[in-house]
């Protein structure tokens, strides 16, 4: 992984757990002190947190973290749910035996994380399995749409991965896209991921509702 990647995951992070608040400032050379880092990977990182919407950077003001509220979240990860949902309907009819043995790889690395207890682990298989899925619908701006709001959301799906229970319930859940897809039922599919999806923004907005601002969540809930 690159160190802009590297970079970009852990101010992710921050900024969903809240310890980077929204309006919190991101000054460059403060970071390249703190991560012991170049400049180079520092302003590719925020470039990219900036093209997902994370932070805002803005002229003599430096990169600033954007507020995105507990409304705001739930709202999109309802979008997030129906662009999946779409996806898995497409992915039902559509992947190739080949595309379904990715599907299948990414859902048993899944299982091992869950079973080695390792969020951060299926965090990175979880991407896979969705993305897999996006590509199996063979839709070009379908993916484009779900990829983006996808990184929009990221460090949100990631952090609601460290609840409680959250990851053996989402291992079952994929388990019946997996089926629903290998089956060929396109709206099974398509219910299976929304309701995959949208769980966990409601989830996330529930735990977020009852603060005032983003703050660091306990790792079991």
């Amino acid at each position: 992984m690159k160190i802009s990647d590297t970079l970009r995951e852990k101010i992710e992070e921050q900024i969903a757990t809240g310890t980077l608040a929204p309006g919190s400032s991101l000054d460059e050379a403060t970071l390249v002190e703190q991560y012991g880092v170049s400049r180079t990977p520092v302003r590719e990182a925020l470039i990219q947190l900036a093209a997902e919407g994370l932070i805002e950077i803005r002229p003599r003001r430096g990169a600033v973290v954007t507020s995105i509220g507990p409304t705001r979240l739930s709202e999109m990860f309802e979008v997030m749910g129906e662009l999946e949902a779409m996806c898995a309907r497409l992915a039902a009819r559509r992947m190739s035996d080949a595309e379904r043995k990715v599907l299948q790889t990414a859902h048993e690395a899944c299982e091992n994380a869950r079973i080695k207890e390792d969020s951060d682990a299926y965090f990175y298989c979880n991407e896979q399995f969705h993305s897999a899925i996006y590509a199996g619908s063979h839709n070009a701006f379908l993916i484009e749409q779900a990829s983006q709001l996808q990184r929009r959301l990221r460090p949100y799906r990631r952090l609601q991965l460290r609840v409680r229970d959250r990851m053996g319930t989402s291992f079952k859940e994929h388990q019946g896209v997996v089926l629903a897809i290998n089956a060929g039922d396109a709206e099974a599919a398509a219910q299976a991921l929304r309701s995959h999806v949208v769980v966990q923004g409601e989830r996330f907005a529930d735990l977020m509702a009852s603060l005032r601002e983003l703050q660091p969540l306990p790792e079991a809930a």
